[in-house]
């Protein structure tokens, strides 16, 4: 049987990228939606707000904005239903909620869906002290679309947070050198965002040793590899127990 989606965000730049891929695809379908714009051109019922949903499904993907992350959570709470929670730029308290959420219901949680993401925080664990050890620096630098609200992005970070794990999470996050003027100290990783044009999704992790430099980058040339990764999430996590989830275990 297919899996029933529920798809918080649908006429946003993802919700309709992940409709497109839905439609060809036999092993899942697209029940309702949730959108606060819509013109009508849905295949399936579209939903001011979460609250006033009332079709059955199996799981919702969420694409859309911290602001209905709440709503969200509680909604899903009292159906039961888990989460492909995809939004990023939650604040601390929401990060707090989706963590308490998680011990009622199945959240598969990821800054980024994709597949080579995803395989790149696996090996920047395996690298990242090799490279420490022998001095060299981490820059992180991303670049994304001129409508992205939130910086830098949730993908940056996690790639952050992979190379810290690593090293015991001894680095310190450095967004702005503007207002200091002092050398480089040696355990921060800085992290740059660039915004413009559309720019579907850029991720430059740089190590920067002595004479030599060794840059791990990922492209992203459509938002379909998005869309993927969150239906074989979406398949994943249907009937899972309560708990938090990431892509690692999708990619099993």
């Amino acid at each position: 049987m297919a899996v029933r989606v529920i798809l918080n965000g649908c006429n946003g730049r993802m919700g309709k990228m992940i409709t497109e891929i839905v439609s060809a695809d036999s092993d899942a379908e697209i029940v309702a939606g949730v959108d606060v714009y819509d013109e009508g051109k849905n295949a399936f019922p579209v939903f001011k707000d979460i609250a006033s949903l009332d079709v059955p499904g199996d799981v919702i993907i969420d694409f859309s904005l911290p602001a209905s992350t709440d709503a969200l959570l509680e909604y899903a709470e009292s159906k039961s239903l888990p989460i492909v929670l995809c939004t990023t730029g939650l604040s601390d308290e929401q990060l707090a909620h989706v963590k308490e959420s998680s011990e009622k219901i199945a959240i598969l949680r990821s800054a980024n869906m994709s597949f080579g993401v995803n395989l790149l925080m696996k090996v920047l664990k395996e690298v990242s002290p090799l490279f420490a050890e022998a001095g060299f620096d981490i820059e992180i630098v991303e670049k994304h679309h001129r409508d992205k609200k939130d910086a830098p992005s949730g993908t940056a970070l996690a790639l952050a947070d992979a190379v810290n794990s690593s090293m015991g999470d001894e680095y310190e996050y450095v967004y702005d050198r503007s207002p200091r003027s002092e050398k480089r100290p040696d355990k921060e990783i800085g992290i740059s965002a660039v915004r413009g044009g559309s720019i579907p999704g850029d991720h430059d992790v740089i190590f920067a040793g002595k004479d030599e430099v060794v840059t791990f980058s990922h492209r992203a040339y459509s938002r379909a590899v998005f869309a993927k990764g969150a239906v074989l999430a979406a398949k994943f996590l249907k009937g899972k127990p309560a708990g938090m989830y990431d892509m690692s275990e999708v990619l099993k």
